[in-house]
């Protein structure tokens, strides 16, 4: 039969009698013989015979119920099937919430995870929006089977431009204790940024140029429909050109391959209907994250590069203030000569670009904290400083899932109070040993004649917001390969930072005269 012929029962034309009368007694032997043997067979023992006379064993019936939702969303589970199940909502002394997460028997390990990352979901969400007015999130079930509970999470952020819905879902090993976000459905980055392409050609017309990107704030909700196909979910208006969601949907084939272990079982356990499921026993700790790194969190040092190596020259770029309308022409630039740079950011133009921050990301740039407003940090109160980095720490965070742990004081302006803020909050601060002066000068060629005077080790300062500076850049860049130089970000010329240390050049100390002196052995 040629695929797509309609199932339907071929007849011929009916007769009285069968043509032969010989074959169709045997037959007729034939089946009589086997409902004798099938009425005299023990129960249980019930291996069919096949033509070359061997027996086979049956494959059981299965008895899982058809899964639920739609083919454009993630399957849905029927919470009351969950035994024992529970809710709780998390308390915040800020923004109004109504934030409600699920609580189930023995599995203790996913509450507290879920208690903690929505708390921190809407601290963040305060912190990035000076005119943040409310903060809901609901929750229901994608998935229980294999041992993998999956909960998908619908928040609804207001502030001063009106309601905007965004989803998150997460995966919960019941075995070993571990909740793993959507990315790690994913095989490796690379399978990620297959995905990315197949996605950003499904929705070509759907979404903003560019704005499809294999990071990890845009792959947090992650799971599959009912027949197996993966299924891709973004916020309101984070690709789309409106304010709904937008879905993409892969084919189960195409997907395969790009699933990590976790993936194949997260399709497995969603693919299937839920009448009853529980959690057996608690796990006795939850195990340590293994497997490498999560697709989409992308660290900011190539481990191709070692700066510390003789041969190896490395300067550190840098850009504060952005960023800027050009600062995508810059990236262009950097991308052309395989170049890294760090961008220092600044909150507001964070808010009027966020597609040029993912792209930077993306791209293997590094994000550094360059505070809210730009102020005098060594003036403020330990508050105040506060309050100007966790905001931009919050915006980054929220627009590529990346935790900053590097920022420049404006000005280079720090002292104790300053040290003692960035400490806590897990922040080095980076200042520099080469001033272009581009703020002052907006002369493109000058600046470039600075900054082509770096030499290894060299941290340079300059500001994308400038359309001289990018335009400088260009021979900067160029300058700088052709010597032999490689341009790198300020983590890979410095290598560990600590917490609230000052850091002006990535130099190497000279030897001390003691160890000059000393004999050999």
């Amino acid at each position: 039969m040629e695929c797509g012929e309609p199932l339907v029962n071929k007849q011929s034309k009916p007769t009285t009698a069968p043509d032969r009368p010989l074959v169709t007694a045997a037959a007729a032997m034939v089946v009589l013989a086997g409902m004798v043997l099938f009425t005299v067979r023990p129960p249980g023992d019930t291996e069919p015979v096949s033509a070359d006379g061997v027996s086979h064993s049956a494959e059981p019936a299965s008895t899982h119920l058809p899964a639920s939702g739609e083919p454009d969303g993630l399957t849905v589970v029927d919470a009351s099937a969950l035994t024992g199940l529970e809710e709780a909502e998390i308390t915040h002394e800020g923004v109004p919430t109504a934030v409600s997460y699920p609580v189930v028997p023995n599995a203790e390990p996913l509450s507290s995870f879920l208690e903690e990352e929505l708390g921190a979901r809407v601290r963040a969400f305060e912190a990035a929006n000076p005119g943040a007015s409310s903060y809901e999130a609901e929750w229901n079930v994608t998935a229980a089977a294999e041992g993998l509970l999956g909960i998908r999470v619908t928040s609804v952020e207001t502030d001063s431009e009106g309601p905007r819905e965004g989803y998150t879902t997460y995966w919960y090993d019941t075995e070993t204790g571990q909740t793993h976000g959507s990315q790690s459905l994913l095989a490796d980055q690379g399978a990620l940024e297959a995905l990315n392409g197949l996605v950003g050609e499904q929705l070509s017309g759907d979404a903003d140029p560019g704005a499809v990107l294999p990071v990890a704030a845009l792959y947090d909700s992650v799971g599959f429909n009912p027949g197996g196909d993966l299924v891709v979910e973004f916020d309101a208006g984070q690709v789309g050109q409106g304010g709904e969601r937008v879905s993409a949907v892969v084919d189960r084939a195409e997907a395969e391959p790009l699933l990590s272990e976790l993936g194949l079982r997260a399709r497995e356990a969603a693919t299937v209907g839920v009448a009853e499921f529980s959690v057996p026993e608690a796990p006795e700790a939850p195990s340590e994250a293994s497997g490498g790194p999560v697709p989409g969190v992308l660290p900011p040092v190539d481990p191709s590069v070692d700066c510390s190596a003789p041969e190896v020259r490395c300067v550190a770029l840098t850009y504060d203030d952005g960023p800027g309308g050009r600062t995508p022409e810059l990236l262009d630039m950097l991308a052309e000569h395989d170049a890294r740079a760090t961008f220092f950011l600044t909150g507001v133009p964070v808010m009027e670009h966020p597609g040029t921050v993912r792209r930077a990301y993306a791209e293997g740039h590094e994000l550094a904290n360059h505070t809210l407003g730009h102020p005098d940090l060594a003036g403020l109160s330990a508050e105040g400083v506060r309050a100007e980095l966790e905001t931009v720490q919050a915006l980054v965070y929220r627009e590529t899932g990346y935790t900053m742990d590097l920022m420049r004081p404006p000005y280079g302006s720090t002292n104790g109070n300053v040290a003692a803020v960035t400490e806590e909050m897990g922040l080095a601060q980076i200042l520099w040993n080469l001033d272009t002066n581009d703020w002052r000068d907006r002369d493109a060629s000058l600046v470039a004649d600075r900054a082509v005077e770096a030499g290894h080790g060299t941290i340079v300062l300059m500001h994308d917001i400038h359309s001289s500076t990018v335009d400088a850049s260009r021979e900067i860049i160029r300058e700088l390969d052709s010597r032999g130089y490689t341009m790198v970000t300020v983590s890979q010329l410095l290598g560990t930072t600590v917490p609230g240390q000052v850091y002006t050049d990535g130099i190497p100390d000279a030897p001390s005269a003691e160890a000059e002196e000393a004999p050999e052995v």
